[in-house]
């Protein structure tokens, strides 16, 4: 792919990432969703152009959705982990043993998540996620970790299918745009 191709098709992708976590204003409870779906589209730029040039918009969309995006939350979470997971996930599934695989996935999410909460909650002072889940008993904060734990699993699984299908029906006819 050209130059010219590779900054075009990076653009792109900043601006439907952008796009995507200024949407985190209109639709709240969507707090999840868009920075995974802003940061699905990094991995295709990694098919495309490689991982510098991924890296590269990350950062650019990191640091305009951390200015931009009304949601903090949803900010945090991409820049600590929706928005370098999809790319870094090409790298760690180079590693042939399937459970080392998996536990160097689970502890880049764990590390990253905790990471991500511990900045939303002492660097930001937001720590509303916190109270609620004193509604849920003393448990309640272990409770939503399990199950984040569940959900980044079928997220992973969703990433590698969401990439297959990328290969077979739209990267011939995006390669035939930027030839």
């Amino acid at each position: 792919m050209k130059q010219s191709a590779k900054i075009a098709l990076g653009g792109l992708i900043a601006a439907f990432s952008v796009l995507l976590m200024f949407m985190t204003g209109l639709f709240p409870f969507a707090t999840f969703a868009l920075p995974a779906a802003a940061g699905i589209l990094l991995a295709c730029l990694v098919i495309e152009c490689g991982y510098k040039w991924a890296f590269t918009v990350y950062a650019a969309v990191s640091l305009l959705a951390f200015f931009m995006t009304p949601d903090r939350e949803a900010a945090i979470l991409f820049v600590f982990f929706f928005g370098h997971y999809p790319i870094e996930k090409g790298l760690i599934e180079r590693i042939k043993l399937k459970p080392a695989c998996w536990a160097i996935k689970m502890a880049v999410f764990n590390v990253c998540i905790v990471s991500g909460y511990l900045v939303l909650s002492y660097l930001f002072g937001l720590n509303e996620f916190i109270a609620e889940f004193a509604e849920y008993g003393q448990y309640g904060l272990l409770i939503f970790w399990a199950v984040g734990n569940v959900v980044f699993v079928i997220y992973d699984i969703a990433i590698t299918q969401l990439i297959t299908a990328y290969y077979s029906s739209l990267r011939p006819k995006i390669s035939r745009l930027f030839k």
